[in-house]
């Protein structure tokens, strides 16, 4: 009796151990109002013209003992992309001749790891893999962490804001079109805010709420 007692307070002590030393982990949802992801190309050496994806979700799990162990996803639907310019919106989205949005409606990241940690200045090189027309490519990203903290417009909820940039070939997602007179390389620069889940999700209750009694 007295052995089966010792062996259930060891083992409860072990599975206390555990839970003491298990990482500080935070989910953070996306939010789409104050995230974007702008490309812009060469064209034809005389401009550099952009668009940005303006509808941008996902999920961020902020390791903060190991960052390295942090992990994110996203997804971009294509016909959130604004170029400024209505006809080659439409034609970026319905022609084929860039985006298969009829087979292929989103864009996906996935990251894969992260590098190159510098915490004082708050980079890092974020390894992921991009998929746009059903293509997968592996990516890197370079990183930083602009804030983590409490969000004044979120009652003090944890939050994260980071910006992020790389540069990717059209070509390797099916998108070559009149390259390389219009240029094949894309500058991708991201900005991303992110709320801890369940405080975005709350916020989300609230508004909604607040929008049927205005009905």
């Amino acid at each position: 009796m007295k052995l089966f007692r010792n062996l259930i307070i060891a083992s409860t002590l072990a599975v206390a151990s555990v839970s003491a030393l298990a990482d500080n982990v935070t989910t953070y949802t996306i939010d789409p109002t104050h995230t974007q992801v702008y490309f812009s190309w060469n064209h034809v050496g005389f401009s550099n013209p952009g668009a940005v994806f303006r509808d941008v979700t996902g999920q961020i799990k902020g390791n903060h003992d190991h960052p390295e162990k942090s992990s994110v996803e996203v997804t971009i639907p294509v016909k959130s992309v604004d170029s400024f310019v209505p006809l080659l919106n439409e034609h970026l989205v319905n022609s084929g001749d860039y985006f298969k949005t009829a087979d292929f409606p989103t864009i996906t990241f996935r990251s894969t790891g992260i590098r190159d940690i510098q915490q004082k200045k708050r980079h890092f090189t974020l390894l992921g893999d991009l998929t746009v027309n059903g293509i997968t490519r592996a990516v890197k990203l370079q990183a930083k962490a602009n804030t983590v903290g409490p969000h004044p417009f979120y009652d003090n909820a944890a939050a994260a804001g980071f910006q992020a940039t790389t540069t990717i070939r059209r070509s390797d997602f099916g998108m070559g079109k009149y390259a390389p007179i219009v240029g094949d390389d894309l500058t991708v620069t991201i900005t991303v805010e992110a709320i801890e889940s369940q405080a975005y999700q709350k916020a989300l209750d609230k508004q909604a709420a607040a929008a049927k009694s205005a009905q």
